[in-house]
């Protein structure tokens, strides 16, 4: 079996060519915003620097980028989810705040059919009563869809607003 000792200097850290392999091989298994990927580096680094010359070397490379890691959190999530809850996941991620600003927009695009699908998927018909009602609001709500689209997608008559 393979070993994947790195070389370390007398302090127990690594040099740049060592970092960025680290970062390579973190992004070779998904895709990582910037923070993250310092996040991971910071343990092995002597210092910052070092860590910031090598995200910078591999942004200008195509190799790192914080819209791509936005776009695949939203492909995987879109129809499962609502823009709330994609606002969290991209939140934890490091999405920068105008990146994730312009991520939400384009999953509020398509939340009502998303609501109704998901809505679908669980509950074959309308609520009969209040409680019922409410569970079904909260499914809603805890998938991340706003107040408004699950008012939209519980009342009787939404499959005629279609």
């Amino acid at each position: 079996m393979l070993s994947r000792r790195s070389k370390k200097t007398e302090d127990g850290t690594e040099g740049c060519g060592e970092l960025r392999a680290r970062a390579l091989r973190l992004l070779g298994r998904r895709e990582h915003t910037r923070r993250e990927v310092t996040e991971k580096l910071n343990p092995h680094a002597q210092n910052v620097a070092d860590i910031e010359t090598v995200l910078d070397e591999l942004t200008e490379e195509g190799l790192l980028s914080d819209a791509r890691t936005a776009q695949a959190i939203l492909n995987s999530r879109i129809g499962r989810q609502g823009p709330l809850k994609i606002r969290q996941a991209l939140q934890k991620h490091g999405v920068p705040n105008d990146l994730l600003a312009q991520t939400i927009q384009a999953a509020r695009v398509g939340e009502l059919q998303a609501a109704r699908a998901v809505w679908g998927k669980k509950f074959n018909e309308r609520p009969s009563n209040a409680e019922e009602q409410a569970r079904q609001g909260r499914y809603l709500q805890n998938r991340g869809f706003s107040p408004a689209i699950i008012r939209q997608v519980l009342k009787s008559d939404a499959e005629s607003d279609d």
